[in-house]
């Protein structure tokens, strides 16, 4: 092979230049040429290159010469189309698009019968062009004279003895008999009187009988035998008739191929199938009318599996992308071409569909969108993550506020396969606002979609915003008054439990999948059991790794311990009020210095000097105000801005100091959690119903009974004045008492508080103060980071 190849690159270096490069031999039957495959040195492209030895062939040199010319001027789609041709005084090249030689297939018998009928009419339409319309005589047909184009289509050459029957001296009269196994393949009168014969019978006449013999070798697999003509064996029997006609002995009496075609063609003929059908149709998709495309795409999906897929490749596929880009091929076109697309390389499909696609996501049709959002699986593998976010990505958001309901809803489920494509800057910011308002649509089943959306993308959030967005957009949908859409967001939370922490499961998620667990709905009930053991599993398992208190000793205080005790202490913890009592009031033992009672008569303890061990109690104007600092950091009342539903959204002051405006839009669109929050107080028992005109103090209680706004109301209840209680305690916001009981400047009755005590408005808390306890809000819309 290194040799041929050396002696070929010889001879081309002496002659004129040709801009091809040979390759690997390839295998041809009877033929006077020697087959390689090539490519073009400018852009690499693929070619056959025929190649003829003169030196070693000079008594064929004019049969090459012939098969030259006659493929230098005949043009015809069933012919080998010629790129270039070089003749020297020791070879011949003919460069030709890429070919491989039909035998391949027939002697692997890998060929389909529609698609050998297919092949044979693309040569019999071959064949009666060269009779009638150019007036000559082939000659040559049989297998060996038919290549496979890389579309898979049967091309005709082997133009060797190709003759103009006008011609006296035509070349076939006196080179006819120089044709590899031209005696196995003569017609009778040839070989009976020679070439000769020609002159006396119709022009057709030879060349029908060879392509009797190339429908036996074709559905045979094997090169025909003398014995062998006429047999119908391995013939389909819709051929029977007319192939037995083509190889009458009498030449006059003789079966045309024209005539051949012209009965196959015949309603029910051999020739009426799917394949043959496409093939002639297909040039003109675009202008066919809409049931006539419907007609054509129908057939295509019957034969796409025994059409040659090259052929669907190079010549079906360019005609679809061109009849729905241009012609309005609509939905139906485009599906086919997603099924041929199927099986392109990346390459291929880089540079035949995405552009397509890409102009298709611009277009303004619906029925186009749709079809595009349906057929995404099938194309997202082969887009890249450029072009995905940069031109698929800004087209597809249009159909989230698309006012089809359709639209909008495949728009969401397609969101499924793009999102992997997605950069980390998209999903988390303009994916999540589009989303936050199907969330919000009219559509019930736009709502439930975009929660099921939502739960399967959760993993692809950023940690930071998963748990907001997660917990608000579940809890909006638990509220949601359609069945379906209340059921999502049930088994959503279940298959995202593992994504929360264990706190945001006890004190975000838990509160709210506990009124599903009496919805009036049976599927609802069943599926809230089994969403609320999950999480109550995995908390009870988290409790039991944590410590028995997180309390120190009281020794770190500096305290010294006793056991005796104390005087008003119940010595029975047989109620939670009794535990509760013993509690708080052991905490005050621990307290240093005297309580005395105040020497001004007014009931409020006078200041006392006290050791020096102790710290500085706070002034009496700090303890007349609500919000005051030491309220704040006390261990049983603390501050939150929030309200009482773990979902509701932040406060004014921490978005103000958010810096991410983009994120804050977006949590604005989720909406406002205040519905929560008016219904949950409605079930709180240490809740104070507010009195009009009076300020709302809010406060987190840490999870923990009121114990201090409990005592403080028992103690006024029982109006008791001279046993008050220490300083830092004397104000709560939430009291039992049907009326809000707020202690203020001490009036001449001697009482702390009555009931009709008018209130001061509270004094601003400390700015950073106010910030430091909101900060610890865990609400989801707080911030984008």
């Amino acid at each position: 092979m290194d040799f041929l190849k050396s002696a070929v690159a010889s001879a081309i270096s002496k002659g004129p230049p040709f801009p091809y490069s040979f390759s690997d031999r390839v295998d041809v039957d009877q033929s006077i040429w020697t087959l390689h495959n090539g490519t073009k040195r400018e852009d690499s492209s693929k070619c056959s290159i025929f190649s003829f030895d003169v030196t070693a062939n000079k008594s064929r040199l004019p049969l090459a010469r012939n098969a030259l010319r006659k493929l230098r001027t005949l043009r015809h789609p069933g012919v080998v189309k010629v790129l270039d041709t070089v003749e020297t005084e020791t070879y011949i090249y003919i460069a030709t698009e890429r070919l491989t030689p039909l035998s391949w297939h027939t002697r692997r018998k890998a060929l389909a019968e529609e698609t050998m009928k297919w092949g044979l009419h693309n040569v019999a339409k071959t064949v009666k062009f060269i009779n009638t319309d150019a007036t000559s005589v082939h000659g040559c047909i049989r297998t060996s004279s038919i290549f496979m184009s890389e579309s898979g289509e049967w091309k005709l050459t082997g133009f060797d003895v190709l003759s103009s029957m006008k011609d006296d001296d035509a070349i076939i009269y006196t080179y006819g008999s120089l044709l590899p196994d031209s005696g196995r393949y003569a017609s009778p009168e040839v070989s009976k009187s020679g070439w000769e014969a020609i002159r006396q019978n119709p022009v057709h006449a030879v060349d029908a009988y060879d392509f009797g013999i190339l429908i036996f070798e074709v559905f045979t697999g094997t090169s025909i035998g003398n014995e062998q003509v006429g047999q119908t064996k391995t013939v389909p029997p819709s051929m029977h008739q007319s192939y037995k006609r083509l190889l009458n002995a009498n030449p006059k009496a003789r079966l045309s191929v024209g005539q051949f075609l012209d009965q196959g063609r015949r309603h029910g003929g051999f020739f009426q199938t799917p394949l043959i059908q496409i093939t002639e149709d297909i040039d003109n998709l675009g202008l066919k009318a809409d049931a006539e495309r419907d007609e054509l795409l129908s057939q295509l999906d019957d034969v796409a599996d025994d059409f040659p897929e090259d052929f669907f490749k190079m010549k079906v596929l360019p005609e679809l992308l061109k009849s729905v880009e241009f012609g309005g091929g609509g939905p139906k076109v485009f599906g086919a071409i997603m099924k041929i697309s199927s099986k392109l390389s990346d390459e291929e499909y880089d540079t035949q569909i995405t552009p397509v696609i890409v102009r298709l996501f611009s277009s303004p049709d619906r029925a186009i969108r749709v079809c595009l959002l349906d057929n995404l699986p099938l194309m997202i593998e082969h887009l890249s993550q450029k072009i995905v976010n940069d031109k698929i990505f800004p087209q597809m958001v249009t159909g989230f506020t698309d006012v089809a309901p359709l639209v909008r809803e495949q728009t969401v489920k397609a969101v499924l396969t793009i999102v992997p494509k997605l950069s980390d800057r998209i999903i988390n910011g303009e994916l999540l606002r589009y989303l936050a308002k199907t969330a919000n649509d009219e559509q019930a089943g736009i709502r439930t979609n975009t929660t099921i959306c939502l739960g399967k993308i959760a993993r692809n959030l950023g940690n930071h915003t998963r748990t907001k967005v997660l917990a608000a957009a579940f809890a909006r949908s638990l509220r949601d008054p359609f069945v379906h859409a209340r059921n999502a967001a049930l088994m959503a939370l279940a298959a995202t439990c593992d994504l929360f922490s264990e706190e945001d499961c006890a004190t975000k998620l838990l509160p709210g999948i506990c009124p599903s667990l009496v919805d009036k709905e049976k599927i609802v009930r069943d599926q809230a059991n089994k969403t609320f053991d999950l999480y109550l599993q995995r908390i009870r398992k988290y409790g039991q790794s944590l410590p028995d208190t997180a309390l120190p000793p009281p020794t770190a205080a500096g305290v010294a311990t006793t056991n005796t005790p104390r005087m008003g202490t119940p010595q029975q913890d047989t109620s939670w009020a009794g535990w509760a009592i013993s509690s708080f009031t052991k905490n005050l033992a621990t307290a240093s210095g005297e309580m005395q009672s105040g020497a001004n008569g007014n009931g409020v303890p006078a200041p006392q000097e006290g050791p020096s061990s102790v710290p500085p109690t706070t002034s009496s104007k700090a303890n007349r105000t609500l919000g005051t600092s030491s309220l704040q950091r006390s261990p049983l009342i603390k501050t939150n801005s929030s309200s009482a539903n773990p979902f509701s959204a932040p406060s004014s002051d921490v978005a103000d100091n958010e810096n991410d405006i983009e994120t804050q839009d977006f949590s604005a669109a989720w909406g406002d959690e205040d519905e929560d929050a008016d219904k949950s107080s409605a079930f709180d028992p240490f809740a104070a119903k507010p009195t009009p005109g009076t300020p709302a103090v809010h406060y987190d209680d840490g999870g923990e009974p009121d114990f201090a706004g409990w005592l403080t109301a028992r103690s006024v209840a029982k109006n008791k004045p001279k046993n008050p209680l220490p300083k830092g305690l004397t104000k709560t916001a939430k009291l039992t008492t049907s009326r809000p009981i707020v202690a203020g400047r001490a009036n001449t009755t001697g009482h702390t508080a009555t009931k009709k005590t008018s209130m001061a408005p509270p004094k601003p808390v400390p700015k950073k103060v106010e910030q430091k306890a909101e900060v610890e809000d865990e609400g989801w819309g707080d911030a984008w980071d």
